[in-house]
């Protein structure tokens, strides 16, 4: 059996290997730094099949370049040996949901998730750092390898522990103001690329300071015909006295698509407020016809007798009695009135989402359709239907019972607004910044009000509060604590205030949380060659080669991906023969990380016919038990792929 690498693929591997394919005359081989052979490309024949004249050295061309790109691009390639490890008291549904919080560098998480999410992702939304001189930025360093720095600055252990925290201020005192900003986006919009279908398309908010270079970053890894535009958020209804010449109303989202293709956005029509009178004076008195359910209400349930007039300025007359259940109309009802509409337009207007309202008054109002085949305007504001960051914050606020848990949080209503530009219902979404989770909150929202099946993946440094915040002395000590508890708060208020709808209780509002965190393998299982020889006597049939605090579901976890399995994949756990089986995409993956395997154990596996089976190295109960395994499996399921660890 072979070894399972327990790393992400190099990306540098990957494109010679895709250049091979296309041009097998420019492969080549060479000594690498350790001695031995390996794959190569040969630029210099590459170059004369690309190119008549090759453009290169001090020759004069257009490009963007800063301190230490090269470096950001090959960060972007290199390979990471971390894995995610689950924590089901902090999730929600950890058997059953779809969606995942991943608390972690985004970087090394993405790198992760590149492994089985390639090309999977629809939409991508990011709230970056904007580099005002007051956030943060990551602590990434390119000036020497990223290893290196990694041990010497103290950011890791020796075990590859994280000992403090990977963001650092990026002040305008900072020589590297826009340099470190640059470095920090760059090759984490390079790998979510790869995450994004082929009709994926990533939004990404942004404000003035950096507006220009994220525009030329995203032209240079996206492609500037992947443009699609740049839309105004007016983001501020009473912004702070902190701009001296102008007040700043507006920030940016800027989106590209993988492919650009021809399929139009659907925007939101301008809508009325629901105080908008349904009627206003005309020649003559008119009847309106409204079917049952079409009419929402804040009556209390009952029957509203025929005759009843609501106010003087507004005289609806009820032709027939009108039956509320559950605030909707439950049978079809007539008013008299002076109508804005005819009977054969309302019926048009209903068909396409006109919700009509009654109040209290019996004062009809009106919202117009919500969708509307025209393209969304590049402006988005309450015209829209999208809300401010003061109404965001305020909405947060009274979630969390009236303290104040985060500063400047994005509408729900932003991110449900740019989630019907591609209305796929069974879309994976990614926010890779989450900050509070907003987006998480947007994709269940917006599933409960069209029984969509969106799926989202949030990913978050566990950045600390400040210990004076409110939000501290609330009990949350970081970000992450805020998002996954917002998570759980907005599905419960969802869930209540949908409970009337059919299948809400089937709305997935839970996640499964899982932890960047070092690899589950101590060093010898990657460098056996390299390791002494008295480290590795004494071992107990290699127990060793996975660390001592590892658990049987932390290497389920890491082995995932290299099967190409989704995170959130169904896994079953079942007991054969006295031994913990792990069953994972109804049998796809079996896993079984258990010591003192006999040939029971793997007989019975070998009837469930996995597609891939893994267990530890040299776990088998005796020498009898390895030479018996293959024929085992050749008896019972011979295509099965055998895997060690």
């Amino acid at each position: 059996m072979e070894h399972l690498k327990m790393q992400t693929a190099d990306m540098a591997d990957r494109n010679i290997e895709q250049i091979g394919a296309l041009f097998p005359e420019c492969l080549t081989e060479r000594i690498n730094s350790n001695g031995r052979v390996e794959q190569a490309i040969d630029f210099d024949k590459l170059r004369q099949l690309l190119a008549h004249d090759v453009v290169e050295g001090p020759e004069q061309r257009y490009q963007f370049t800063w301190p230490d790109k090269r470096a950001a691009i090959r960060l972007a390639n290199t390979p990471t040996s971390k894995t995610l490890r689950p924590c089901r008291a902090e999730s929600v549904d950890f058997d059953t949901t779809q969606n995942l919080y991943i608390e972690g560098d985004n970087l090394d998480v993405l790198k992760l998730l590149r492994e089985n999410y390639l090309g999977k992702v629809k939409m991508i939304y990011i709230d970056p750092p904007y580099n005002t001189g007051n956030d943060f930025v990551y602590n990434d360093d390119f000036a020497q390898g990223k290893t290196d720095f990694e041990q010497r600055s103290g950011l890791f252990d020796e075990e590859g522990n994280q000992t403090i925290d990977p963001m650092q201020r990026n002040t305008e005192a900072n020589g590297r103001f826009h340099t470190d900003w640059l470095n920090m986006i760059y090759p984490r919009l390079k790998v979510a690329r790869d995450l994004l279908s082929d009709d994926g398309v990533i939004f990404i908010s942004i404000d003035d300071n950096e507006i220009e270079n994220l525009k030329k970053v995203g032209n240079e890894i996206f492609g500037e015909s992947n443009f699609v535009g740049q839309w105004n958020w007016f983001k501020s209804a009473t912004p702070p006295n902190l701009s001296y010449k102008i007040k700043k109303n507006i920030e940016y989202i800027i989106a590209y698509e993988k492919h650009k293709d021809n399929i139009r956005y659907s925007g939101l029509q301008k809508v009325s407020s629901s105080s908008d009178p349904f009627t206003k004076p005309q020649n003559s008195l008119k009847v309106l016809t409204f079917p049952a359910g079409s009419i929402q209400t804040n009556l209390k349930d009952g029957v509203y007798s025929k005759g009843i007039y609501g106010t003087d300025k507004f005289p609806n007359e009820l032709l027939n009695d009108l039956i509320v259940e559950n605030g909707i109309n439950s049978n079809a009802v007539s008013f008299r009135n002076k109508f804005i509409w005819v009977q054969s337009t309302l019926d048009e207007n209903l068909k396409q989402k006109l919700k009509v309202y009654l109040s209290k008054s019996l004062v009809l109002s009106y919202k117009r359709a919500e969708y509307n085949p025209e393209c969304p305007p590049n402006l988005i504001d309450q015209n829209v239907q999208v809300s401010t960051t003061e109404q965001a914050g305020s909405d947060l606020d009274s979630l969390f019972d009236k303290i104040s848990v985060f500063d400047y949080p994005k509408p729900v209503s932003l991110l449900t607004y740019l989630l019907r530009f591609k209305n796929d219902p069974s879309s994976i979404v990614l926010d890779f910044f989450s900050g509070s989770a907003t987006t998480a909150h947007a994709v269940m929202q917006l599933n409960a009000e069209d029984g969509g099946n969106r799926k989202f993946i949030m990913v978050q440094l566990p950045e600390k509060t400040d210990p004076n915040s409110e939000a501290y002395k609330a009990g949350y000590p970081n970000i992450c604590e805020i998002g996954k508890e917002r998570i759980r708060r907005a599905g419960k208020k969802i869930k209540e205030e949908n409970k009337d709808k059919e299948a809400i209780d089937r709305l997935d509002t839970g996640f499964r949380v899982l932890k960047l965190d070092s690899s589950n393998m101590a060093d010898v299982y990657y460098t056996p060659a390299e390791t002494p020889i008295e480290q590795t006597l004494g071992f107990e049939a290699f127990e060793d080669n996975i660390k001592p605090d590892r658990t049987a579901e932390d290497l389920l976890f890491q082995v995932m991906p290299e099967c190409n399995l989704p995170l959130s994949s169904r896994i079953e756990e079942r007991e054969i023969h006295g031994k913990k089986v792990y069953a994972v995409d109804d049998n796809y993956l079996v896993a079984c990380f258990d010591r003192d395997i006999d040939e029971l154990v793997i007989t019975e596996i070998a009837r469930m016919q996995p597609y891939y089976f893994v267990m530890r190295d040299a776990s088998a109960t005796t020498d009898n038990v390895l030479d018996n395994f293959d024929q085992i499996f050749n008896a019972y399921s011979k295509e099965t792929i055998r895997r060690i660890l």
